[in-house]
């Protein structure tokens, strides 16, 4: 049976002092103009996860988003067990031998002993054995990770999302979405044809198993928020009106998913991994060039792009404070 006990093993162990956000945010963009494309690219370092100082904060929401409303954060059919119990074994091994000091298994066959030395808790189970693990395999290990996770099955010449745990969707359901194909889940994006929706998914379905891949996706939030599920738009999505010039760089967030995708290569399905992170507008401001990147993809987006990624209605109102934080470091010969 699982087990549940208090790990004082490690009993001081925090994270190393952290580096400005602005060092280590996942900047999306080298050009100044964008459109929808197949931005993938080689994962170099062929790791699925990160464990960032926001790593307590951030799970310790994940589990109070799973304990409210279950449901509406995880989903899965019966038949991926077989490939959530791959995914549990290659998480718990690269938390261990990634960061040692924070996590650790120990294995005795298939008696296998995990710590999470962060949040001082240790779980015994019996690997491919459900009923010894306090959740369904996805659903224990996404509880340990800043990630969302998701599992895509390949078959009859399509991809199907079939399981996930997304505690931080950007303005989508997954309850609504599991079970579709990659199609049908990506058909709200704008004038993405079936030609360049045809040809990501067979670019997927190539994937081969120990040659990993990421892309960066990005949005704009309102406040510090990383859970705008489609079921809480009523919540969320008023926030928009309170923008003004005046606190526009504080209030405004670049949101980024860092997508990692990995074929199985026992049940050939595909793990997406999406560790989001999150960067007020003021804060970005404080790399220059970034910011004139920025300035220059936002009036250059469409006015379609715009309104898909839910800023249409601050725009202006966006592009005028860039242009003007932009030329005042210039004035000043720096950063504001």
């Amino acid at each position: 049976m699982s087990a549940l006990n208090e790990d004082t093993t490690h009993s001081s162990v925090s994270l190393i002092t952290p580096e400005p956000l602005i060092k280590r945010f996942p900047f999306p963009f080298h050009e100044d103009s964008y459109r929808y494309s197949n931005n993938s690219r080689q994962l170099e370092s062929g790791l699925c996860l990160e464990v960032t100082p926001e790593y307590e904060e951030e799970v310790e929401e994940k589990r109070a988003l799973l304990k409210e409303n279950h449901m509406k954060c995880y989903q899965s059919f019966s038949h991926t067990i077989e490939a959530q119990w791959e995914v549990l074994d290659m998480i718990i091994h690269e938390l261990a031998e990634v960061y040692p000091d924070y996590f650790s298994i120990e294995k005795q066959g298939d008696q296998w002993t995990f710590s999470n030395h962060l949040l001082k808790e240790q779980y015994s189970f019996t690997f491919g054995a459900e009923n010894t693990l306090p959740a369904e395999p996805l659903d224990f290990i996404g509880r340990h990770v800043q990630e969302d996770l998701v599992i895509v099955s390949q078959r009859d010449q399509d991809l199907y999302m079939d399981a996930g745990q997304v505690c931080f969707p950007a303005n989508w359901s997954l309850v609504f979405d599991v079970g579709m194909t990659f199609t049908e889940w990506h058909s709200p994006v704008p004038v993405f044809s079936d030609k360049l929706a045809a040809k990501v998914r067979d670019f997927l379905m190539r994937m081969e198993a120990g040659k990993p891949w990421t892309r960066y996706n990005w949005t704009l939030t309102v406040e510090h928020v990383l859970p705008t599920f489609a079921e809480d738009f009523d919540l969320w999505a008023p926030k928009k009106d309170k923008v003004t010039k005046e606190n526009i760089g504080e209030l405004v967030h670049l949101r980024v998913e860092d997508q990692r995708l990995f074929r199985l290569p026992k049940s050939n399905s595909i793990l997406f991994s999406i560790h989001s992170h999150l960067i007020s507008l003021k804060e970005l401001a404080e790399n220059q060039v970034w910011l004139e990147h920025f300035r220059n993809i936002i009036d250059d987006l469409p006015e379609y792009i715009a309104e898909y990624k839910g800023f249409s209605e601050y725009k202006p109102l966006l592009s005028e404070w860039l242009t003007d934080t932009l030329q005042k470091q210039v004035e000043q010969g720096g950063n504001v």
